[in-house]
């Protein structure tokens, strides 16, 4: 994926069409980032001691995913798609043996269900809740561009660091 390819949000627009659009602004952004490198580049770490790869991002957002549109908001019985080995650790970051196709698949598959959960969502207003905190679709939104953003500037080190690639 190029930057030109990326869809780029709306100058002019209601709420929910702004939020939405720059929610697959960050996606399409993730995306570009890993394009073009091969399955031994995405599972490379960061720094040592850290596990922080751009496939474990990957693998990491089919869950914030996950967890936000469909556990959240739409109120699904769903597990984590790489289940933890023991409370507190997260296997979405173990991906020395990970298979990219797979882990782009499912992100590829979450999204897009994410989106149409946000289709049928009535308004902004719409809430789903995790225990006893209540969240608007509004908040879900805008805590999702946060969070790609977050790791987008994480993918951007990382990507510099496996072949000098840099820029948005």
């Amino acid at each position: 994926m190029q930057d030109h390819e990326r869809t780029q949000p709306p100058w002019i627009a209601d709420e929910r069409a702004s939020l939405t659009a720059f929610l697959q602004y960050q996606r399409d952004t993730l995306e570009m980032k890993c394009t073009g490198l091969t399955t031994e580049q995405l599972r490379e770490k960061a720094v040592p001691p850290s596990e922080l790869s751009l496939l474990g991002l990957v693998r990491h957002l089919v869950e914030v995913e996950r967890g936000w549109f469909r556990k959240i908001l739409n109120d699904e019985n769903v597990q984590p798609y790489w289940p933890r080995p023991e409370p507190g650790l997260f296997s979405e970051w173990d991906v020395d043996s990970a298979d990219p196709d797979e882990a782009f698949r499912v992100w590829h598959e979450e999204c897009a269900r994410a989106r149409a959960i946000v289709d049928a969502a009535g308004s902004l207003d719409d809430t789903g809740h995790y225990g006893d905190e209540v969240y608007s679709l509004r908040y879900i939104l805008t805590h999702m561009i946060e969070e790609y953003a977050r790791h987008n500037g994480q993918a951007d080190l990382l990507r510099e660091c496996i072949d000098g690639t840099t820029g948005e």
